[in-house]
């Protein structure tokens, strides 16, 4: 037997009784949930700091591991935000009466048990389990060793309060961090039904290529912002600058700027603030050419192929100079990732056509990349940001959540021939 075949057996056992709970009681231990994360502030930031004292300061990553009062307080008012959304769970999407009186209904459905495989994020701990429990889904999580004290502490005050109100606490789990537990969730068919990775595409990659679980892809995120021949110049410097410097661990934030050569002389107007964040630029020849002397030398780099098609993840953006609209589009095409792509223009034939040849979950225009993501959706909160077309695409939140099934009553009928 498997180390963990018992685990998902007992996750398997909890989401029969999981589909027999009220909207009233999950969304009183989604409040509940939130008040003792709150009251336990300190012990989940003593074990954030275990974490915390495992990575370098400076890596990119230690910000998103990075716990904090005013972050527990934000999780647990995303939470209550969830409860107060209405249940995903018994939609009607479609109902038919056919011609020989068979009632046909399509209804939404939790998927059952979801694994979800994350990386040195302790939030996504609370984020996954209030969208799986409201959604009706029993969540396995498999976190990294980087977060592996926080997602610890974060499951155990989970679990703890499941108890308190009776139910049962393999609703959520949090499996060991090796690799061998990586790899049996991924091969657990007919235990776990869905298997949602979320992180670096590498991390990615290795689920693709080894699932034999469905598995509901969250893409890395190569982000572009073009700005167009027609581009505002004061909104593009904003836009790009809090594109790429928001938050540089996240899948939204800006990766390539991709200019017009006409406006090539503006470039330094463009990212003259990026340099007040250390945002190391590399640049193509000829935005190399015209940020020599403007923008700090030792943030200035020469761009080789590798930095084009690259997720950096840091304080960090390449910069490619097109000549036509259409080799912006190619550029895009060939490097993105098709999570988000933005356009800078006030030319509103040329927005049109970049928002409808741009294959992406999330395409902007005059607006920051940063966007994209569930809450700013209005959605109430997301699971991951999908870039696949298969069921959910972007900001995956309570809807993308469920399946359907489909219920039809009849009367006796029987078919013929």
């Amino acid at each position: 037997m498997n180390s963990l075949t018992a685990i998902f057996e007992n996750a398997h056992l909890a989401k029969k009784e999981l589909i027999l709970l009220d909207d009233i009681t999950i969304n009183n231990v989604l409040n509940a949930i939130a008040d003792e994360a709150v009251a336990q502030t300190a012990h989940i930031l003593a074990e954030n700091k275990k974490d915390l004292a495992r990575m370098d300061p400076l890596d990119p990553k230690y910000d998103r591991l990075q716990l904090n009062a005013k972050r527990i307080d934000g999780i647990a008012g995303d939470m209550r935000n969830v409860a107060t959304l209405p249940s995903p769970l018994g939609r009607l999407l479609s109902e038919t009466k056919r011609s020989n009186g068979l009632l046909i209904k399509k209804i939404s459905v939790p998927f059952g048990v979801i694994g979800i495989i994350y990386e040195a994020r302790p939030n996504v701990s609370f984020d996954v389990f209030a969208l799986c429990l409201k959604s009706g889904n029993v969540c396995l999580l498999k976190g990294g060793s980087d977060a592996n004290d926080s997602n610890m502490a974060i499951v155990s005050l989970i679990q703890k309060v499941l108890l308190s109100f009776g139910l049962n606490p393999h609703i959520v789990t949090l499996l060991p961090t090796n690799r061998e537990a990586t790899t049996e969730l991924l091969n657990a068919v007919g235990q776990v039904d869905l298997i949602i990775p979320r992180g670096s595409s590498s991390l990615i990659q290795y689920v693709r290529d080894n699932a034999r679980v469905p598995i509901l892809e969250t893409g890395a995120g190569i982000c572009h912002t073009y700005f167009d021949k027609f581009g505002d110049t004061a909104k593009g410097a904003a836009i790009i600058y809090n594109a790429k410097t928001r938050r540089v661990s996240v899948c939204n934030a800006l990766d390539c700027l991709i200019i017009d050569a006409k406006r090539i002389e503006e470039l330094p107007e463009l990212c003259a603030r990026l340099a007040t964040s250390d945002v190391i630029i590399y640049a193509d020849k000829a935005a190399y050419a015209a940020l020599k002397g403007h923008y700090p030398e030792k943030l200035l780099q020469e761009a080789t192929a590798a930095d084009f098609g690259t997720e950096f993840l840091d304080y960090k953006m390449a910069i490619k100079t097109t000549t036509t609209f259409d080799e912006a589009l190619a550029h895009i095409a060939h490097f993105g990732s098709q999570h988000s792509e933005a356009i800078i223009s006030e030319n509103e034939q040329r927005i049109t056509a970049f928002q409808q040849q741009v294959d992406a979950a999330c395409v902007y225009a005059n607006a920051s990349t940063a966007f994209t993501d569930g809450a700013q959706f209005g959605l109430g909160a997301e699971i991951g940001i999908s870039t696949q077309k298969m069921h959910a695409r972007g900001p995956m939140a309570l809807n993308e959540m469920t399946s359907y099934k489909w219920i039809i009553t009849g009367n006796g009928q029987v078919r013929e021939g």
